[in-house]
């Protein structure tokens, strides 16, 4: 039988232990059919085969990243970028840019500001965003997503005074008038975006779609969708259907469309389909660069604060149990130590009284832990799901935790060497949707000691993706009968010093056996 694609003269690393390496691979109707040299492989090859001369490039098993929100990325791309600004004034030069070219009087929402970086080091103000655009509402969020500004127009038309209440979040006051500063925290946020238009089908679709070419274009052939509506759910069927999609979706939706559901397990069943229901989500803290992550001991660089936890751990264990019955795996955000605490006690409680084998349930992010709460980890058989690029973003980490608990945070060494499983993911668009961005900061940018080797970095976005996914039977390695889906780097990852890895390019993106990305004149 003839191939329908051979990709030839190739340094494929399979990920397989019983063949780690291979010169060539052949697929047919979107399945490997061989692996292994260039002479076995040429059996395979007819007179309609498409053969691709990788010349000499590394092909490794499709990158999937396990957290990510897509749709969001997609309209982040349409939306002012203050990620870099390095100052209020420039926030305010940039977002003033930005009203001028966005013509009308209608909302400018977006952002991803990092007070971090701004020389005054503070949050911006409602007078800050006022003196750049007044007469027409204005709500940026924090990088991180856990905290958000509004300008006064904002404010008005959400109806925030001094007097407004929220529950699992704040709303920030000026220390001299007591009136509402801009700064909303957590759920205070719910308050602007419960007014803000919501997008139509289409607005959903054009945003889904932006953010797949570019995950494709950093060689992702699946991604953990985390959505929030039933309307995004329907943009992505849609797309599904029409055959639009170029890469795997693994949904991870909002516990409040627990309800919903039920009558969407049927996609599941339907193997053409690109899109599955995967896991349930739920919050337990917030995020260390707001400080809403919930810690054991107060932050160092605020000492009057620990954090918040989103909720008690006994509600926590009924949203868990709720979910877990219904047959779902669920993934919790736990950031903080306590909170991390919290998540293991009330997983614990479900599954003494519900016990369910190979459940796979999750922890997203998990960034603050100590050998206790591994071990707990392990024992339970959770998922580890993590954001290597937090460890290059957070250059304020050591100020805000101190030294003694850094160590504790992000140790991906420590959870493997545990048996814990681990799998990555971008948190796009917190961090950059760039698998290789992910493995470069989790190889070179810890010292020696806490460093992940390359192949256990790259095995988190590919065989330990595909477990999380309950997907290790089709994909996560380059092997005959699994799904075709490959991504094809421009150096072998394992050849080059880690520091190296951020400039390795992605030459072509294969999915289900059909090339979805390629660099212009690349192969």
């Amino acid at each position: 039988m003839c191939a329908s694609i051979v990709i030839t003269n190739a340094n494929v690393i399979t990920l397989n232990s019983r063949q780690p390496r291979a010169q060539a691979v052949a697929i047919e109707d979107g399945l490997i059919v061989s692996v292994g040299s260039n002479i076995q492989i040429r059996k395979q090859i007819g007179n309609s085969t498409k053969i691709i001369d990788a010349k000499k490039r590394t092909v490794i098993p499709g990158f999937a990243d396990c957290h990510v929100h897509m749709t969001e990325f997609g309209f982040f791309l349409e939306r002012p970028d203050l990620r870099n600004a390095r100052s209020i004034k420039e926030m305010q030069q940039k977002l003033r840019k930005y009203a001028s070219r966005k013509q009308g009087t209608g909302w400018l929402i977006g952002g991803r500001w990092d007070h971090e970086k701004f020389v005054e080091k503070r949050f911006p103000t409602r007078w800050d965003l006022d003196a750049a655009v007044d007469d027409r509402p204005v709500f940026l969020v924090r990088v991180c997503g856990h905290i958000g500004v509004a300008n006064s127009l904002c404010l008005k038309l959400a109806g925030i005074t001094r007097g407004t209440l929220v529950d699992e979040g704040k709303i920030m006051l000026d220390e001299n008038t007591g009136e509402p500063n801009g700064i909303l925290v957590e759920s205070a946020m719910n308050l602007v975006k419960g007014i803000v238009p919501k997008p139509d089908l289409k607005d959903l679709e054009e945003a889904a779609l932006l953010a797949c070419t570019k995950a494709v274009e950093a060689g992702l052939t699946g991604v953990h969708w985390l959505v929030e509506s039933v309307e995004e759910i329907q943009a992505l069927k849609k797309l599904d259907s029409e055959g639009k999609l170029p890469l795997r979706v693994y949904l991870g939706i909002a516990f409040k469309l627990l309800p919903k559901l039920s009558n969407m397990h049927h996609s599941n069943k339907d193997s053409r389909s690109k899109v599955k229901i995967g896991f349930v989500k739920l919050f337990a803290d917030g995020s260390l660069g707001s400080r809403t992550a919930a810690l054991a001991k107060p932050y160092s660089d605020m000492p009057a604060s620990k954090g918040m936890l989103f909720q008690t751990t006994r509600k926590l264990g009924k949203l868990i149990s709720k979910a877990h019955k219904a047959g779902f795996q669920v993934a919790v955000h736990a950031i903080g130590d306590r909170a991390v605490e919290s998540v293991l006690d009330a997983y614990e409680e479900t599954l003494r009284h519900f016990p369910r084998k190979n459940h796979r349930h999750r922890i997203e992010h998990c960034s603050v832990l100590n050998p206790e709460l591994i071990s707990r980890l392990k024992s339970l058989d959770l998922v580890a799901s993590v954001q290597p690029h937090f460890i290059a973003s957070d250059f304020w980490l050591i100020d805000r935790l101190g030294k003694k608990r850094v160590r504790w945070t992000y140790p991906f060494k420590d959870l493997i060497k545990k048996g814990v499983v681990l799998a990555s993911g971008s948190d796009g668009p917190i961090e950059p949707i760039s698998p290789l961005l992910g493995i470069w900061a989790a190889t070179a940018k810890r010292g020696s000691k806490e460093n992940l080797p390359v192949k256990e970095a790259l095995e988190t976005y590919t065989i330990n993706a595909a477990y999380t996914s309950f997907g290790e039977d089709r994909k996560g390695t380059i092997e005959v009968g699994k799904v075709a889906d490959l991504t094809v780097l421009s150096n072998d990852l394992f050849s080059i010093k880690p520091e190296m890895i951020r400039e390795v390019m992605v030459e072509m993106t294969i999915v289900d056996g059909k090339i979805v990305y390629a660099q212009q004149d690349s192969i």
